[in-house]
């Protein structure tokens, strides 16, 4: 493969993976928690809207604009995942009925739209967007160059959180924690750990992160507005954690691996290379179905990371 063509699919798949890396990241606190949150893909919508209309609104430095767009994206995602906590966590709903009717109230048919007609944003360009970040000048640096020192600040935060999300979980006091409850709620409880405060904190802070995740798209990958602008990346980011095991670096990797499949009819294209658009359309959710087949498989002999009370509600016996 030619090598300029090799870095072009790698990039594509670093800044179309981006977004599913932190929606993942998110969804993989809520499930270490034993959380399952299916509303990915509205938080994710309503962010983007959230994101886009602060950044069309506010004046100023770009680099403040943007910060406060992409803090107001977050913090009206988690306004979402806090009502999905509420519903869950103190009611007692079930998570995957209200997690469904999370995606359905903020997407294409629902909040986000409603937002965006009020802000009028349909068909307008973004006045401000995330520009690649010459890292101390090494950008120009053949093949790493590019991949590593030349990308947005989102793509560094990424990064940065995946980390951060390893280290906590395998090597914090909290993280083991929060492993203990998506395990073992009642036996968490008994060793003294909140199993509500926990499921509570890291379900808005899955929230935060999806709703960053909708602002890469509003913000960085296509800078203006459209309905159902994320096109189901909530769905993929869901089952990617599947795929990763529920584990962070493997979720950077499938994360990429996806943002290349759904980047390449784009590349290609670029090329001068012309394949059915539907073809390239269908790859990224043909390539989930078959991630979560091969996964189910590989999981019948031995479970190889799902928290045991996923899914499971938990309520202190009186």
């Amino acid at each position: 493969m030619h090598d300029g063509l090799a870095i072009a699919l790698i990039l594509g798949g670093i800044s179309y993976g981006t977004p599913l890396l932190l929606a993942g990241l998110g969804e993989l606190l809520n499930e270490r928690g034993g959380v399952l949150n299916l509303g990915i893909e509205g938080m994710m919508l309503v962010g983007a809207a959230c994101g886009f209309w602060i950044s069309q609104v506010l004046s100023g430095p770009s680099w403040l604009v943007l910060l406060a767009a992409v803090l107001g994206a977050g913090g009206a995602a988690a306004c979402m995942a806090a009502l999905f906590a509420v519903a869950c966590l103190t009611f007692r709903a079930n998570q995957v009925v209200a997690g469904l009717a999370l995606t359905i109230l903020g997407g294409s048919a629902g909040l986000s739209s409603y937002l965006a007609a009020k802000g009028n944003l349909g068909g307008s360009a973004g006045r401000h967007q995330f520009a690649n970040l010459d890292v101390a000048r090494l950008g120009s640096i053949p093949v790493v160059g590019p991949v590593l020192f030349d990308q947005s600040a989102l793509v560094y935060l990424s990064w940065a959180l995946t980390i951060a999300v390893a280290l906590y979980l395998y090597h914090t006091h909290w993280g083991l924690n929060l492993r203990a409850v998506g395990e073992d709620p009642a036996a968490a409880d008994a060793m003294g750990v909140s199993v509500t405060r926990y499921r509570y904190t890291h379900t808005i802070v899955g929230g935060v992160l999806a709703g960053i995740a909708g602002s890469v798209y509003s913000l960085d990958l296509i800078p203006s507005w459209s309905n159902g602008l994320t096109a189901g990346a909530g769905w993929i980011a869901l089952g990617l954690v599947i795929f990763a095991f529920w584990r962070p670096a493997l979720l950077l990797v499938g994360s990429y691996l996806f943002g290349l499949v759904i980047s390449l009819g784009f590349t290609l294209q670029q090329r001068g290379v012309n394949l059915p658009p539907e073809l390239f359309s269908a790859l990224p959710y043909l390539g989930t179905i078959v991630a979560l087949v091969v996964t189910s498989s590989l999981w019948r002999g031995r479970r190889l990371g799902a928290p045991a009370a996923l899914g499971r509600s938990y309520f202190r016996e009186r």
